[in-house]
């Protein structure tokens, strides 16, 4: 039986939240049979530890995504430092920066995104990564670091061949969404040509971005992530039980996942 790993779900989002229970069911019919569900304000942290604590297979990460990061105080970082040491937190994120949007001042992301890693560095944590239209300024700031932030995931990769390779080069990994299956996603299916299977994970993002052929589906779901996994094996001319069998044991070592 295939069993993969959503290393980047967002449970506790509006109808996924709602049937969550029919939501996992459909996973564990899947094959997808653990979860990673991600915070990205205060309120979602707290939502997705209580979730994580009601599933064995089940795990959480909780950050301030860049949108929010104008609304963070010190107490803020506080209330995330406290919550980082709960058994079934695996990793801080998701954190880091994204121009496209700009909700947040871009000096202001860049201090909170140093205050997460400084976090990571301080629990030996892993780091999920966003980065939109800011990678250069996103590795400078993980440069800059460190050598003690060893664990980074560029999560969503929707970068080129050149960027997946300075990440690699950098010792960190890549996660690829169902974005990886569309029509006009040539360049990022040529990133995850080059990107070692010790080095990639696989996740949904859901409820965003259903993969090829369910893209009509607008609620995404763990579940869909099969067809992810079955695009990428394809892709790298393996059998979907060998490539599963090989994300899986990066994403468990990766997290420290006691699955």
């Amino acid at each position: 039986m295939t069993r993969l790993i959503d290393t980047h779900c967002h449970l506790t989002f509006g109808q996924l939240a709602d049937d969550v229970e029919q939501v996992i069911a459909r996973s564990l019919t899947a094959g997808v049979t653990a979860w990673i569900t991600v915070g990205t304000d205060p309120d979602h942290n707290q939502k997705v530890i209580e979730l994580a604590r009601k599933y064995d297979n089940m795990y959480a990460a909780v950050g301030v995504h860049p949108h929010d990061a104008k609304d963070v105080t010190d107490q803020a970082i506080r209330q995330l430092h406290a919550l980082s040491q709960n058994k079934k937190v695996v990793a801080i994120g998701e954190t880091g920066l994204d121009f496209h949007y700009d909700h947040s001042p871009r000096d202001k992301q860049a201090e909170v995104f140093k205050s997460h890693l400084q976090l990571a560095q301080e629990l030996n944590l892993p780091v999920i990564i966003h980065s939109r239209e800011a990678f250069d300024e996103t590795m400078e700031i993980l440069q800059r670091s460190g050598p003690d932030l060893e664990k980074v995931v560029f999560h969503c990769f929707s970068g080129s061949p050149e960027q997946a390779k300075i990440v690699l080069d950098a010792g960190f990994y890549i996660s690829f969404t169902g974005v990886v299956t569309f029509k006009n996603a040539e360049s990022i299916r040529q990133a995850a040509e080059i990107v070692p299977l010790d080095r990639l994970m696989l996740e949904t993002d859901c409820p965003y971005m259903s993969p090829e052929p369910m893209r009509k589906q607008k609620i995404n779901e763990p579940a869909l992530m099969i067809h992810t996994a079955k695009f990428l094996a394809e892709l790298k001319g393996m059998d979907l039980p060998d490539f599963a069998a090989s994300v899986t044991a990066t994403s468990k070592s990766f997290f420290n996942m006691n699955l």
